[in-house]
């Protein structure tokens, strides 16, 4: 594992850093691309993609201390606040939305169009991000495990000698499969909205799979947090993209 990738006396190069620079970078590089192509606002661009960054920082820390870790949270809050692990992915997802959807608002921008541009571009910043998780080694890995692709952590933010499930790995190809069927689809799903209710019945989807490797705690009927929130995600999704089929017209 690399936590740091590059150090010269106080600067340090930190790989989850890096990679969620480098997933920030790609999604909005995808993002003009696809506001080009359906003639919306490009500049709106970037004002979606800070917000996301902002929102969606906040949003990961706030969900990690609140459900996963209140109590070291309260022990040492200054340090929970400042560490550079604690950032859940369903957190950042809630904090971005609501902090994407609030500038798209102010801008008089609140059009599903500008949800499904984004759409590819969420995937492709989980996958990176993902990667991060992978390179730093931050305990997003899974339980143990002796099938033969396991892998241990040693040098990990949050070390471990056990031969665990790579479960970032695991999310990475499900964020490649999730994006490629967005990309392909994006050109061909002429309703608006439908794109990013299929996002997030993908996502809902491919987390709660992978959260059976993972080792976040059960909290009802032997299910995650993170389980019920994809539950409720696939849910909403399925049922927002029924109600678009029937209550809006295809574009032109």
């Amino acid at each position: 594992m690399y936590p740091i990738i590059f150090e010269v006396g106080p600067i340090r190069i930190a790989s989850y850093g890096l990679m969620m620079a480098i997933g920030f970078l790609a999604g909005l590089y995808l993002l003009k691309r696809e506001l080009v192509r359906r003639k919306l606002d490009i500049a709106m661009a970037d004002r979606i993609v800070l917000a996301a960054m902002l929102g969606g920082v906040v949003g990961s820390k706030l969900f990690y201390v609140f459900f996963e870790a209140l109590d070291l949270a309260l022990q040492d809050p200054v340090g929970m606040i400042f560490s550079g692990y604690g950032f859940t992915w369903y957190g950042g997802l809630i904090g971005g939305t609501g902090t994407v959807l609030w500038t798209l608002r102010r801008h008089g921008c609140l059009d599903l169009q500008y949800l499904d541009a984004m759409a590819p571009s969420l995937a492709i910043g989980y996958f990176f991000g993902r990667g991060g998780c992978q390179l730093s080694g931050d305990g997003c890995y899974g339980v143990p495990t002796d099938l033969p692709w396991g892998m241990a952590y040693p040098k990990g933010t949050v070390p471990t000698l056990e031969r665990v499930h790579p479960a970032p790995v695991y999310e990475m190809l499900e964020m490649a499969v999730v994006f490629s069927v967005l990309w392909v689809l994006r050109t061909r799903i002429r309703r608006p909205g439908i794109l990013f209710c299929l996002y997030l019945v993908m996502i809902g989807i491919a987390r709660f799979a992978v959260e059976f490797v993972r080792r976040n705690p059960r909290v009802a009927l032997d299910l995650t947090v993170h389980q019920w929130v994809s539950i409720g995600l696939v849910l909403f999704g399925s049922a927002y993209a029924i109600w678009l089929r029937r209550h809006q017209k295809t574009l032109s």
